[in-house]
């Protein structure tokens, strides 16, 4: 399958149009690209810009390639894609597992188990035996878990499919967790955890985490850990940990490449005949309470910028609003240098080179933040400005171009994820692994299309809370050239 004959965009022929007209000094880029810069003010619109705008084209029509979906008798979910263009073949897959149900004073367990399901081999084969059985096959095997869900892959040449799938599946199904991979491990996260403190923009995105959700909450802690949770892990906790979630039922896997559909099937049964289903009680999750408290954060760093963040609680990755909050977002801070946010701090202001926001998106409700580092002498200017743009947005609609260049940058950018047999794949596998409607991509281009300035107007009205923002600030306040309590009280954090 050779992707690139599903679809002709026309922001190829842009781009090739800019490459040629730019040695005559128009500047420009293809529809849609994030990272525009703005034109000269004053300048006469130049001839290559007037036949630009005159182009025409007509509506997007695209229709994602179809992937067949195939339920085995283990409870495997199957989506394949046959791709003959190249003599490859990748599998990627989902495990419903995850940090969050992990006992708290053992936090960094799921993160253990995801890395040493690979590093430590198989009860069958050691794992410097498999480093070279994939090395000669220029394979890879690779898995993790992380917060809220597992992965693991393969990929490997058409030649070896059948090794390959052993490996694999061995790996899914007989890990070893021997004590001095698991040793080696939890060394690296250790002194992993005990450089965090030295790279501020790591402070931020942990301490940050810990002022949005309540304590007792997994969505406050760290994926990998604290050293003190890391020594209590035991071998027999990752055995326990790894046999709880790791059944065929509890998987969705996306393979792709060069094979043949029933035959693959076929050799998936083979490989993985004795796994059985099984039932899975998962732990409860506590419901993340929708609460707005504003608060200022502090923390000491001799550092030439303050790192800040700033935000609140947002909407999860189901919402029925999640189309037009993806959007408003991307006119607001997320839109690279065209958005509101960067284009006033960094482009009119010249505050900080780096500066957006994002809806961060989980399955129960995730954070809206802002992110920006700024010289320490204008830190207080740059939250002002960051709190002003978050207001402005809900005090009128957004202006039809900037609507008209968030969307064509969504479709744009939605076409170019289907340039893979693999990506494809991929996506569906995320699609059914977050339960969302099965035709979730079909219907994407209609859903982006359909959201309105009325909508973008509702839902910053109802999701966007200046007010009630929490910031952190990581830096040194004897700099700043205003007292942080210029926004309320501040709370100390002292960074250990």
């Amino acid at each position: 399958m050779n992707v690139r004959k599903y679809f002709v965009l026309p922001g190829i022929f842009l781009a090739c149009f800019f490459s040629l007209t730019t040695s005559s000094g128009i500047y420009a880029q293809p529809q849609g690209h994030q990272h525009s810069v703005a034109p000269s003010v004053g300048k006469p619109e130049s001839e290559g810009a007037k036949i630009i705008s005159g182009f025409k084209f007509k509506p997007l029509n695209f229709i994602p390639p179809k992937v067949d979906r195939v339920v085995l008798e283990n409870g495997m979910i199957l989506y394949l894609l046959e791709d003959h263009d190249l003599p490859i073949f990748n599998i990627t897959a989902r495990i419903r597992t995850g940090a969050i149900y992990e006992p708290p004073e053992k936090s960094g367990l799921a993160s253990l188990t995801g890395y040493v399901l690979r590093s430590g081999g198989t009860l069958s084969m050691p794992a410097d035996k498999m480093n070279e059985e994939l090395e000669y096959m220029a394979a890879s095997v690779e898995t993790s878990i992380e917060r809220e869900s597992g992965s693991a892959s393969l990929s490997t040449l058409k030649r070896d499919i059948d090794n390959g799938l052993k490996i694999f599946a061995d790996v899914l199904m007989n890990p070893a967790f021997p004590d001095d991979k698991i040793r080696m491990r939890k060394d690296e996260v250790i002194e992993s955890i005990r450089r965090e403190n030295d790279n501020p923009q790591q402070i931020a995105g942990r301490e940050f985490r810990r002022i949005m959700y309540d304590r007792k909450h997994p969505y406050s802690r760290k994926v990998d850990g604290t050293p003190e949770t890391i020594e209590k892990i035991t071998r027999d906790d990752m055995i326990a940990f790894h046999k709880k979630y790791f059944h065929p039922n509890n998987i969705i896997m996306g393979v792709s490449g060069d094979f043949n559909k029933d035959e693959i099937i076929r050799k998936l049964n083979t490989v993985f005949a004795g796994w059985k289903k099984e039932e899975i009680q998962f732990p409860e999750i506590p419901k993340v309470e929708r609460r707005y408290e504003k608060s200022v954060n502090y923390a000491y760093k001799d550092v030439n910028q303050a790192n800040v963040m700033i935000g609140h609680l947002g909407i999860n990755r189901k919402s029925p609003d999640y189309f037009p909050v993806k959007l408003m977002n991307f006119i607001l801070g997320g839109g690279s240098f065209t958005a509101r946010i960067t284009s006033r701090i960094r482009s009119d202001e010249g505050l900080a080179y780096s500066a957006y926001s994002d809806f961060q998106t989980s399955r129960d409700i995730g954070m809206f933040f802002v992110s920006l580092q700024t010289k320490l002498e204008s830190t207080n200017r740059a939250i002002s400005i960051t709190l002003e743009e978050i207001d402005k947005m809900r005090k009128a609609p957004v202006d039809k171009d900037e609507l008209s260049m968030a969307k064509e940058t969504f479709m744009n950018q939605f076409i170019f994820r289907f340039t893979t047999s693999a990506s494809i794949v991929a996506q569906k596998v995320d699609i059914e692994y977050e339960e969302l409607p099965l035709n979730y991509l079909e219907t994407y281009l209609d859903s982006v299309q359909a959201v309105t300035q009325e909508d973008i107007l509702r839902v910053a009205k109802k999701y966007l809370r200046p007010e009630d923002a929490k910031i952190l600030v990581i830096g040194d306040k004897e700099k700043f050239d205003k007292p942080l309590d210029n926004f309320g009280k501040v709370n100390s954090i002292e960074l250990k």
